[in-house]
């Protein structure tokens, strides 16, 4: 149970993660980031600009091409499909190396756990404090919605709130440890869970807020919001099962070699 066996196996369940999450973000995600691109095409709401990216639209064509700050000129085509691929393997094999490395060091350290339990875990106290609650206060926005001008600020705000999300979390982990001796089990993990919930929910609440959807379609933000976080929740669900999975397989596999040396000892 060596850390680089977390991280080949982390890197493995990050690519079988990142294939998957591109499926369900094409199906999920893709239909409202077009929908989006219509209505910013058709200059609804006007006063509003797409974050970062510029859009051009042909009258009349089907496509969308996507012009960068250098000029390079990106088929949406190709955005949707080979540059979208291309994003959810990286980010899900980053990802995945991450949070073996993370589940690495929590082994052994989070009460009497086997590895996969550990695992389990790691990754799923992962997507609360890195993705579901930075979503909640800040979530993600498709293009025609934001001002430009505000783009450093929002950024800003959604990295400080991800930063305090996560370092709460390690902290009520380590408080956790500190009374799971003295409270016990049910007892450690209400109070650790509490605690974590009033942090961020504090945090949260003295945050700036963002309101500039202005009169952005409803259904289309919904939609788009929806799903993002379906995205999220695929790409930590399946990273997280799939870890899971090959690092219970690596403890089977080291405990059957290690029984089969101890009964060749013992003969």
């Amino acid at each position: 149970m060596t850390p680089r066996n977390f991280l080949v196996r982390g890197l493995l369940a990050g690519l079988i993660a990142g294939i998957l999450t591109f499926a369900v973000a094409y199906i999920a995600g893709e239909p409202s980031v077009d929908a989006a691109i219509q209505v910013e095409a058709a200059g609804e709401p006007a006063s509003h600009s797409h974050e970062a990216t510029e859009h051009s639209h042909e009258e009349g064509a089907a496509e969308h091409s996507h012009d960068e700050e250098g000029g390079t000129v990106v088929s949406r085509q190709n955005q949707s499909t080979w540059g979208l691929l291309t994003a959810t393997v990286s980010t899900g094999v980053a990802l995945g190396g991450i949070v073996a490395l993370a589940a690495a060091f929590a082994l052994g350290r989070i009460g009497r756990l086997r590895p996969s339990q550990s695992t389990a875990l790691v990754a799923a106290l992962g997507f609360v404090s890195v993705a579901l609650v930075p979503f909640i206060k800040y979530p993600a926005t498709p293009p025609a919605v934001g001002d430009a001008e505000t783009i450093g600020a929002r950024t800003t705000q959604y990295f400080v709130m991800l930063a305090i999300s996560v370092i709460a979390m390690i902290a009520v982990v380590l408080l956790f440890r500190a009374l799971v001796g003295r409270l016990g089990t049910y007892t450690a993990v209400l109070v650790s869970a509490a605690t974590y919930l009033a942090v961020v929910i504090l945090a949260a609440q003295l945050m700036p807020t963002v309101n500039e959807i202005g009169d952005f379609p409803a259904d289309t933000l919904w939609y788009f919001r929806r799903g993002s976080l379906m995205t999220l929740a695929t790409l930590w669900g399946i990273l997280g099962i799939a870890l899971t999975g090959l690092i219970g397989k690596l403890y089977a596999e080291e405990s059957l070699t290690a029984a089969r040396k101890d009964l060749a000892a013992s003969l």
